[in-house]
């Protein structure tokens, strides 16, 4: 059966999500199409919004977990380093909730939903899958690190990945929510494990490059460290994060890629909710503006070029975080962090406000059709 839009949106995630419902909003015919048979199933992300994400953006507050602002870092050798924000900084997001509130939206705004639609072919604009034939002026991939929408518009694609896998069990805190991060190459070789227990959940992964680690059994292991074997598993979140940084060519004349498909995630802590939001409600302007007017320069103006210097130094901590390959290097690390420069730096990194960069205006003439559509 075919079925005809304006755009299609592949993935339904955070960034499919909030493309949808925007376009949707703005008059748009629009269907969401995800493989899975719920939003709900398969959550991949730990879920951590910061401060600026829940700020600037409507999110559902009953279903952001209650605020956090102290990190304690462990070195390889377990010594610790707790650094405090003066103001809240993180909430752990119940990812399945949102999803099902985005979807409400999306759904009020008309948006077609098609669950259960794997995408076996897309030719031109057409959006082939397992169930339906959808016809659509502009294809929106937000299908994740390896995106068949990517390699089917001939787009880039990430190659640099870390993989995690972490589990939500029953908080065991009665304290104050608190983030922990284990600095430790035998656990998370090139990142952190971590444990995140906001006194309601209790979130406990690894991640890591995949050549150097097997993420289950790191695991594992990490529950004995943390002191969480046994008691029930809530939930088993894992999959791949892209860490090269915003990929260059993110559009064409047949569409264009958010979030995680278009790399769109801090090379350095590997967060990328903000970025998902953020670059959706960009990709949203630009698509609508190129569907009314056909103007190139719009969607030249999408471009990965645009963020990427913005990243240019936790792309070069990226590195650097890769090459600390033995538990004696990093425990080095660890002993400088504590030095004054670089505690204030890792303050900076884990509660500085900045956020995924906010794009430059659309060239003069998209100005103005913007303008007349208000």
């Amino acid at each position: 059966m075919r079925k005809e839009f304006d755009v299609a949106v592949i993935g339904a995630g955070l960034a499919g999500l909030q493309c949808a419902r925007i376009l949707a909003t703005r008059g748009l015919r629009v269907a969401l199409l995800d493989g899975k048979r719920s939003v709900g199933d398969a959550i991949h992300t730990t879920g951590i919004f910061v401060r600026k994400t829940w700020e600037d953006f409507a999110l559902p507050d009953e279903q952001l977990g209650p605020p956090i602002r102290r990190v304690t870092l462990y070195s390889p050798m377990r010594r610790a380093m707790t650094l405090e924000a003066d103001h809240d900084e993180f909430r752990v997001g119940r990812m399945s909730w949102i999803y099902v509130y985005l979807l409400e939206q999306c759904a009020r705004a008309g948006v077609t939903w098609m669950p259960s639609s794997r995408v076996t072919a897309i030719a031109g604009t057409t959006v082939v899958t397992d169930r339906h034939s959808i016809e659509a002026r502009f294809v929106i991939g937000a299908d994740g690190p390896r995106s068949t929408v990517a390699r089917a518009l001939a787009l880039d694609a990430n190659e640099q990945m870390l993989v995690g896998v972490e589990e939500v069990l029953p908080s065991a805190t009665n304290g104050q929510p608190e983030l922990h991060c284990y600095l430790d190459p035998r656990l998370a070789p090139g990142y952190i494990a971590w444990v995140v227990d906001d006194g309601v959940e209790a979130h406990l992964g690894v991640a890591g490059y995949p050549d150097r680690f097997d993420p289950n059994a790191a695991l594992a292991r990490f529950k004995t460290i943390a002191g969480r074997i046994g008691g029930a598993t809530l939930e088993r979140r894992g999959g791949l994060i892209p860490v090269g940084g915003m990929l260059r060519r993110i559009a064409c004349s047949r569409g264009l890629l958010v979030g995680d498909a278009a790399g769109a995630v801090s090379p350095l802590t590997a967060g990328g909710l903000d970025a998902a939001l953020r670059l959706s409600r960009f990709a949203a302007e630009v698509t609508e503006t190129y569907l009314a007017t056909g103007d190139d320069d719009v969607l030249r103006h999408y471009s990965g070029d645009a963020f990427r210097a913005r990243f240019l130094t936790r792309t070069w901590m990226r590195r650097a975080m890769r090459l600390v390959g033995t538990p004696a290097m990093m425990e080095l690390a660890c002993a400088l962090l504590r030095t004054p420069p670089l505690r204030a730096l890792a303050s900076h990194i884990f509660f500085a406000r900045g956020s995924f960069p906010e794009p430059a205006p659309l060239p003069r003439s998209a100005t103005r059709f913007a303008l007349s559509r208000t």
